[in-house]
């Protein structure tokens, strides 16, 4: 798979973005990164979380300043302070949540803060008639007096493009825009972006799923922690190629990894700790799915970013309620009400994002430590003094958490430190179950390895893991058995045998059917 070059065919590009650095508080969110954007064409930004495509989103359209590099626009250069002046020079965004006013008319959407006037009145038979004549342009079938809010989501992402459109757009920017669209609602925003493309406008079309890119997309940008992996022609590459370039496996032998295969789990027992029936998630979150996990078992989640891995560990964890489906903890109906009811079921979940969901960074490590077990004991019946002393310098020992002061506040503790005080807060409660989501994203070596070691003693010990991570050699390592989600579907259930190699993994991943 090799990146794409400029050839004397090719027209010049409408937008080339050379050399873009961004650092955030010392951090490297791009690094070098490159990205070139032709009339008529629509091309993917692709990459999993952290991977730098809002950032470079950002830079593009005047939300960040880059620190480094270049943008140059039909041949000039250009430097945009803010949204507004990226869209008088013709670079338009329309982002996955829609920001337009569901009580106003589409008409009135359309043209809001651009409404024709007759001194300080609106002129409404006239903006209706434009807007009017502007979606019957676009082959749409929209009745402009009617209110946004009474419109499917599909056809609110289409009235913001329509918007985008009249606002002269020459490059238009779409951020996970089929996030929440079914097919038929996909097919018609494709027909609406082939038709822009075939009049000139320049698509960058970011998306987590991979049959969208090869359904409508001429080219490729992969990036991958801040810098850029390469540009491809879509026509040239593989569903493989695609997922070893995003995941960091492109461009060496996708041999079997070194690795010893996790000895088999104590799943001989007739009744699974967990079972889970036709379980599905509300909207287009996840298709109904059967799962079952075993004392002693760690089932490893594997899938791209978007392909439904968090929703299964939210609906297990009663995070979101499900649409269908049952699930029962030792033979026993479990209740799908709240986390609470999972909690009281000994099921644990550490979500991904442990800044913002997990942990409260401004309280200090002893108070972080003992929230899940005080909230299942109740606020009412303090855990006493010398109870919570003593879990909490355990668990500062066991997981050795640094520096180990109880009372220093979390914000202050390193990212592998962080994640050992929320996984600390959770095996406090001596969960049956405990869900790890992305528990060593963002960790340093030393700290990856203290935790994937304590996942498989958990395991030694009896108690169940649920192991979400994007990176593939991982979920190998500890894994009995993998669940291959793609799409917001589970495809395959393989059992971490000799026959599973990380090449047969990712080959799953990249088609959805088991070779």
């Amino acid at each position: 798979m090799d990146d794409a070059t400029t050839s004397a065919a090719d027209p010049a590009p409408l937008v080339r973005m050379t050399g873009i650095g961004k650092r955030f508080a010392g951090v490297a969110a791009l690094s070098g990164v490159d990205l070139r954007l032709f009339p008529g064409e629509i091309h993917a930004l692709v990459g999993e979380n952290g991977a730098g495509k809002s950032t470079l989103i950002k830079v593009l359209t005047g939300l960040h300043t880059a620190d480094t590099g270049a943008i140059v626009l039909d041949g000039a250069p250009v430097r945009f302070s803010g949204p507004q002046q990226a869209q008088r020079a013709g670079v338009s965004t329309v982002y996955q949540e829609v920001n337009l006013c569901p009580n106003l008319s589409v008409a009135e959407n359309i043209y809001i803060g651009r409404e024709p006037r007759r001194g300080r009145l609106i002129r409404f038979r006239a903006m209706r008639r434009a807007a009017a004549g502007l979606v019957a342009r676009l082959h749409l079938d929209i009745d402009v007096t009617a209110p946004l809010g009474s419109y499917s989501p599909a056809i609110q992402q289409l009235i913001a493009i329509v918007r985008a459109v009249d606002l002269d757009a020459r490059v238009l920017v779409l951020d996970e825009p089929t996030s929440s669209l079914d097919s038929g609602e996909v097919a018609q925003l494709f027909t609406l972006m082939r038709r822009l493309a075939a009049d000139g406008v320049a698509i960058l079309f970011v998306t987590h799923f991979l049959d969208q890119i090869f359904a409508i997309c001429d080219r490729a940008t992969v990036l991958r922690n801040g810098t850029r992996v390469g540009e491809y022609p879509v026509a040239e590459l593989t569903h493989k190629d695609l997922v070893a370039a995003m995941l960091g496996t492109a461009l060496r032998a996708l041999d079997e990894i070194e690795r010893e295969h996790p000895e088999p789990a104590a799943e001989t027992r007739d009744t699974p700790l967990l079972r889970a029936e036709n379980l599905g998630g509300r909207g287009n979150s996840v298709a109904p799915f059967d799962l079952t996990v075993h004392e002693g078992e760690v089932v490893g989640l594997a899938g791209l970013l978007g392909s439904g891995r968090t929703e299964v560990a939210r609906l297990l964890f009663g995070a979101d309620r499900p649409a269908s489906g049952s699930i029962t903890m030792a033979g026993t109906p479990m209740p799908l009400r709240s986390p609470r009811a999972a909690i009281a079921q000994r099921i644990a979940f550490c979500p991904e994002d442990r800044k913002t969901q997990g942990l409260v960074l401004d309280l200090s490590v002893r108070e972080n430590i003992l929230l899940a077990a005080q909230a299942a004991r109740g606020w009412s019946r303090p855990i006493p003094a010398r109870q919570r002393t003593e879990l909490v310098l355990e668990y500062i020992a066991a997981l050795r958490i640094t520096p180990p002061d109880p009372d220093i506040a979390v914000k202050f503790l390193s990212g592998g430190n962080q994640q050992k005080v929320l996984l600390a807060r959770w095996l406090v409660t001596r969960p049956r179950l405990l869900i790890l989501d992305e528990p060593t994203r963002g960790i340093d070596i030393g700290a990856k390895a203290e935790i994937q070691r304590l996942v498989m003693s958990l395991s030694a010990d009896g108690m169940a893991v649920l192991f979400i991570s994007a990176e593939l050699e991982e979920v190998l390592r500890l894994s009995h058995k993998v669940e291959v989600l793609r799409d917001r579907r589970l495809v395959a259930e393989l059992p971490n045998d000799a026959t599973l190699t990380l090449d047969r993994l990712m080959e799953t991943i990249a088609s959805g059917t088991v070779s």
